[in-house]
């Protein structure tokens, strides 16, 4: 017959386990701060300025990298020529001047005036049904008459959209650079439909990289917080052999995977070791070796004495 612990072992014990869940959570918090403080980039750098900082600028000598030029632009590109006579006088001593040769310089510059364009569209019917039918130009980004005949252009709507989508500006801003240095009137929603239309267009593409990700035997996955109308959200990106996708969701778990790959994916799985991933039992997971490195390097820094083993270990092999 088992005897019965004392009450000050039960006692005992209960600290222990309540000590041990205690030091658990304190280095959880520890490791999160730990990496937080290292995703920290430059320029928002935290501390104070370098003692000695290097100035800025090419570095003296023969490796201070190319001198980078413009070259002269083809003769059939040239739009203007503008001649730069000499002056009535010296500028310095106001003698006469005798004109030697002439050099030629090439500057390339920003339309500034917007390239307004008139559709005339011819509207008919048909003798047969009897519906309506209408011309359209190539260069027409819609079919809408009436109040909504006045429209923009497909490169500019291809550069508001670069603008929001690849250069991070709001719809705002978009639309202030275009009134700014283009003179064209642009409305904030009016640049997010521009990004809507584009969304639509390219989903057949979207879908095809989306096809070559499933169908690719290694797949490394990776996730980041996003935002979505100020709520947390996720932005998930996956790198096959042959294309990379990205998808932003209102999830950070793999759940967006899940729904590209199903749940019975295989293959090769990279990650870094983000337990959402092992809802996929049939691959095989191969963690990040960059973020095991970190760990068990950030391990050795905290380690003492025997402890120290371990990370040794691992990043050795």
């Amino acid at each position: 017959m088992d005897t019965p612990a004392c009450p000050g072992c039960r006692d005992l014990s209960k600290q222990v386990a309540e000590l041990t869940a205690q030091v658990a959570e304190l280095t959880r918090w520890l490791d999160e701060a730990t990496r937080a403080g290292k995703r920290q980039a430059a320029p928002f750098r935290k501390g104070p300025p370098k003692p000695n900082p290097k100035p800025p600028g090419r570095r003296s000598g023969d490796a201070h990298g190319k001198h980078g030029h413009r070259s002269p632009p083809p003769p059939e590109q040239v739009a203007e020529c503008h001649e730069a006579d000499l002056p009535d006088a010296c500028p310095h001593c106001r003698g006469r001047l005798v004109e030697t040769g002439t050099a030629e310089q090439f500057q390339t510059e920003i339309p500034r005036r917007p390239l307004i364009r008139k559709f005339r569209i011819h509207i008919g019917h048909c003798e047969a049904c009897g519906k309506r039918a209408q011309g359209r130009h190539p260069l027409q980004t819609s079919d809408a008459l009436g109040a909504a005949a006045s429209q923009v252009g497909p490169d500019a709507q291809t550069a508001a959209a670069v603008l929001h989508t690849q250069m991070g500006l709001s719809h705002g801003k978009v639309a202030s650079v275009f009134r700014t240095l283009f003179g064209i009137t642009l409305t904030r929603g009016a640049s997010a439909q521009i990004d809507l239309r584009a969304a639509a267009r390219l989903e057949p593409d979207y879908q095809r990289i989306l096809d070559h990700v499933r169908s690719s035997e290694p797949i490394a996955a990776d996730e980041t917080g996003w935002r979505i109308g100020g709520h947390t959200a996720g932005l998930h990106a996956w790198v096959g052999d042959r294309a990379t996708a990205y998808a932003i969701d209102s999830q950070r778990s793999a759940d967006a995977l899940e729904r590209v790959i199903g749940a019975d994916g295989s293959g090769v799985l990279s990650h870094d070791g983000f337990a959402s991933y092992e809802r996929f039992e049939g691959a095989i997971h191969q963690q990040c070796l960059a973020h095991v490195l970190r760990r068990a390097r950030e391990r050795l820094e905290r380690a003492t004495r025997g402890a120290v083993r371990f990370p040794r270990q691992v990043i050795a092999l």
